[in-house]
Parts: C-alpha cells; structure tokens; sequence
C-alpha cells in the first residue's frame, strides 16, 4: 500500500489512478486546502479502486502516526506542498513552513514507523534562470523564488537523510510543465482563481470564463518570439512515478537517492501550444501580447535521458493527446470541480 500526500491534488489523483490500474491500493492524506473531496470519487471511477482517506495535514506528527499505525504503508510519494510561486514570493515563510517543515516532519514518521521508500515530487524550479536548455541534472541549481528555493531544500534533505541511512529508498522527481488530463474527462486541473499555468488559462479562454490569453512577450529569441517551455502529459508523469516506485523497489546498486527530470526534451512555444489546441479540438482561441514577465526565460525544456535510461520511462503522449484531453476536461467540467 502507497501513501500520497496531497493525494487529491492535480497530479496526484492521476497517479492514484495510474496506481490503481497497476493494482496497487493506496491511502490519501489530504487537508483540502487545494483542492475537494469530490475528486475521490473521480479516482474512484476512473481506476476502478476506491480510496482510502485520511483528512489530515503533513504538517501534524500524530496524524501521521497514527496514519502509519494503521495501514500497511510500503512507500510514500509525497506530493502535499503548496506551488504557487507569487504566492510564495508575497509569503515565503507560509511555504518553507509547509513545503520544507511538512516535509521533515513526514520524513520523521516515516523513520518511526520503519517505512524508508520516498518519491518526492520535485520541480524544475530547482534549476533557477538556466539558459542551458536542454536541462541535465547536473545543470546548476540556482532557484530564484521561495516556492523552488522549498523544493531544492527537501531535495537537500533527502539527500542527507539517505547518506545517512543507507537503507533508505529515495527518488526525487523533478516535473517540468504538467499539462492535459485523464482521457475520461474525469479527471483534469482546476486552479483556483486566475490559473497561473498556460494550458488551463487556454482552457477557460476555450470554454468561455475568460475572454482572451494573454502571451506574455513575443521578442524572445526563439523561432516565433514567444516562450518555450517543455510540456508533459500529466498521465505520462503519473506513470514516472510508478517507474520511479518500482526502481526503487528493485536493486539500488549504492544508489538510493535518485534525481531525475520528468519532460519531453522537446520544447513547445506558446503561439504553438494555441495553434495546436485550435487545431485538435477546433476552438478558436483569441489572444492579446502583453510585456514580458519578469524572471521569464526565453527557453527551458529538460534532457529526460536519465529518466529513460536508468527509470525506464519515457513520455509518451504528444501534444495532440495534451490538448484533446485538457479540452474534454474543461469542456465537460467548465468550472471544475465546483460543479461536482
């Protein structure tokens, strides 16, 4: 049994999915504060398991406790963070509280209860204003904002945790740009406010909360002057993670803190990203160029050979899938899971 913390968020519902196909029974530790109850019942029905859950914080030792007390937990992907990087610019202390304190305070409870395999999931944040695209994991870590300043300090963590025990299992995952949705329509993003993110702002615009995109700079050095960014099928980053659980299962040769990057290695523009989604679901998609935001590279897209090599993982979803998939989400589900 696999526990996920944040369990009902965006990417971690498709991977309770991607667990369930796989047979595997999981528990979700969830607090709600990003997300609702009714997505449970969605990874009910589209994986076929029903979940079990505990209402709880990662942040709360006895909860935890207790949690590891009574279900028979083998491994831990911990997803419970917050991921907002305004936000975390506005109010640093609020997510080095809950990225980084949650996190040693899982870590803790995981070393009392004997249960030593962790996936975290990591962000290409870590990586800062790097223009050395395609990104390996060597690439310098540098991040320039409290929200990827947390994820590079657990990764720290981690690191040292499993030096020091060698028996520990680790995998830390780092995600570039997470789009598109479960093929039922079921499952998808639902951002609360104004989405910070491309595809689910493209989404809104398609099905007609908002009123136009805004593409923020078109003078990069990049072949049509917008951003490039690489983007992943949210189902083929629920299926790293369980390659990374099953590496982790297996034998580790010395290594067992892994760092690895989650992309395509192919980098999309946003003018693309739109055109594509016109064309693969057939809605016109207005928009306006606005300035450039700061701290916005020209291009950042990852180099996924490690993850191929050592995982056996490889994305496999274009953007065809990527837009088809968002559009029957947002479609079906035109205010999230507000209306469920």
């Amino acid at each position: 049994m696999i526990l996920l913390t944040g369990g009902a968020g965006y990417i971690a519902s498709h991977t309770g999915v991607a667990l369930a196909l796989a047979g595997i029974p999981y528990v979700v530790l969830d607090n709600f504060c990003n997300s609702v109850p009714a997505v449970l019942e969605r990874m009910h029905e589209v994986g076929g398991l029903k979940p079990t859950l505990v209402q709880g914080d990662v942040r709360d030792a006895a909860t935890l406790d207790a949690l590891f007390a009574r279900y028979p937990i083998q491994g831990v992907v911990h997803f419970a963070g917050l991921k907002a990087v305004g936000e975390s610019v506005a109010e640093p202390a609020l997510y080095y509280e809950n990225n980084v304190s949650g996190s040693v305070t899982l870590i803790r409870a995981m070393q009392r209860a004997g249960v030593k395999t962790l996936v975290f999931s990591s962000s290409a944040t870590v990586y800062g204003n790097s223009d050395a695209s395609p990104l390996p994991e060597s690439a310098p870590l540098a991040p320039i904002n409290p929200y990827g300043q947390s994820k590079l300090m657990v990764e720290y963590i981690l690191r040292d945790v499993a030096a020091a025990n060698p028996d520990w299992r680790v995998a830390c995952l780092r995600y570039f740009n997470p789009v598109g949705a479960h093929i039922s329509g079921l499952l998808g993003e639902d951002p609360r406010g104004v989405p910070g993110n491309l595809m689910p702002f493209i989404g809104q615009v398609a099905v007609g909360r908002r009123p136009q995109l805004s593409v923020f700079g078109n003078d990069y050095p990049t072949p049509d002057g917008t951003g490039v960014r690489d983007y992943i099928h949210v189902m083929d980053l629920a299926d790293g993670h369980l390659a990374a659980l099953r590496y982790l299962q297996g034998d580790l040769t010395g290594r067992n803190c892994l760092m690895a990057n989650l992309g395509t290695g192919q980098g999309i523009s946003v003018l693309q990203m739109v055109q594509a989604f016109e064309q693969y679901t057939g809605q016109k998609i207005p928009f306006e160029v606005a300035p450039r935001r700061a701290g916005d590279l020209a291009s950042y897209y990852a180099d996924p050979s490690l993850a191929n090599r050592v995982l056996g993982w490889k994305a496999q979803r274009g953007l065809k899938e990527m837009c088809e998939d968002s559009w029957r989400w947002q479609h079906r589900n035109p205010m999230g899971y507000a209306q469920a």
